[in-house]
């Protein structure tokens, strides 16, 4: 009699103890479910953001440049690399629309030239030249090119750029290819095209396109090692030896396989670690350039275009080329050109919120 009460008791304990999980299971279950719509609701506001701003950015587009603002004319000049589709080609289109002269540059002749056919049919002035920003015999006979036939440049758009890895694969192959065209071979085009840009009271305009995966204290992507942040992200202390030698520590580790446990970031790798070093060189361009005299004046900006419907991303993008285009025009065209080594989106400044870095070091213990 004893051990059946015994084993009765057993059996209620057993039933309540699989009544507390299944309580448990379904207050994880609601606890789950909860993260998920608030996930959800945070993409549904930024959805909704993201749609006021193209509404009003759409209507600023019709609002048309008044004579107080058209610093440019006719025989302003405007480049574009890597512009023979996408954002590039629409950065063209939209320059030329404004009554500028674009010069559309391809690594391919015959895509190019049937690019700045396009347009030319339009009835804009567009010239076409081949250019291939990783070949320096390229950008030799380009430069001399420019010489000859416009006697320099107004504006620099530099545009073109690659990208291969899509998760968290990496091959050394793309990741060199990816940093040589996007970071060291957009520097080696502004450092042609800086002697032949063209005194004005206006002054000359250089325009990089970039990412916020480039951002570096992005919320997301951001690279581990929080010395090399900050060096990066001091002005003062910046140089191009140290961004050389970030892209050339982070291919050396793509090259050895250890780039997963280096601290880089683990998605869309070798983009972002290239679009890093374009926005730390804006920076630094932008601090050179700053001592040139009044009429001599280069300001340097890059921009996100955000994810646009373009080859390079698969067609996936949210935002059409013609939208992506839009921050680089406006830029390019800014009545004031005191605006400096800074990163746009959507005709926004992105201005870092807190100093994440500076507060965690006042954490440190000493």
């Amino acid at each position: 009699m004893e051990s059946q009460r015994e084993k009765e008791k057993e059996k209620d304990s057993e039933r309540e103890e699989d009544t507390d999980s299944e309580n448990d299971e379904r207050e994880e279950g609601r606890e789950c479910q909860k993260l998920r719509d608030k996930k959800k609701e945070k993409r549904e506001r930024a959805k909704e953001r993201r749609e006021k701003r193209r509404q009003q950015i759409s209507l600023l587009r019709t609002i048309p440049y008044s004579d107080h603002q058209r610093w440019w004319s006719a025989d302003t000049i405007a480049l574009v690399t890597g512009a023979n589709r996408g954002i590039g080609f629409e950065i063209v289109r939209q320059l030329a629309m404004h009554g500028l002269t674009v010069i559309l540059t391809s690594r391919d002749v015959a895509v190019g030239e049937e690019a700045a056919k396009v347009l030319q049919e339009g009835g804009l002035n567009v010239l076409f030249h081949q250019l291939d920003i990783v070949d320096p015999s390229s950008i030799k006979v380009f430069t001399e090119w420019i010489q000859q036939n416009c006697g320099g440049v107004d504006i620099l758009v530099n545009n073109a750029g690659v990208n291969f890895n899509h998760g968290p694969d990496n091959q050394l192959e793309c990741a060199e290819q990816v940093i040589c065209t996007n970071y060291f071979g957009t520097k080696n085009i502004i450092q042609a095209m800086i002697p032949l840009m063209r005194p004005s009271s206006s002054g000359a305009r250089i325009v990089n396109v970039s990412s916020r995966l480039g951002r570096i204290n992005g919320r997301r992507n951001r690279i581990g090692d929080l010395t090399l942040r900050r060096q990066l992200e001091d002005v003062d202390s910046l140089s191009e030896e140290l961004i050389d030698r970030t892209v050339t520590s982070f291919l050396e580790q793509v090259k050895d396989g250890s780039w997963t446990s280096g601290g880089w970031p683990q998605t869309y790798t070798d983009y972002s670690i290239s679009k890093l070093a374009v926005n730390t060189y804006t920076r630094i361009m932008a601090k050179m350039l700053s001592d040139r005299p009044e009429g001599q004046k280069i300001c340097i900006n890059c921009y996100c275009p955000g994810w646009v419907k373009t080859a390079m991303t698969g067609w996936a993008g949210h935002t059409s080329p013609e939208e992506g285009a839009d921050t680089a025009v406006w830029l390019a065209l800014l009545p004031d050109q005191v605006v400096t080594g800074k990163f746009f989106a959507e005709r926004r400044e992105l201005v870092r919120m807190l100093r994440t870095i500076a507060k965690s070091s006042l954490n440190q213990p000493t």
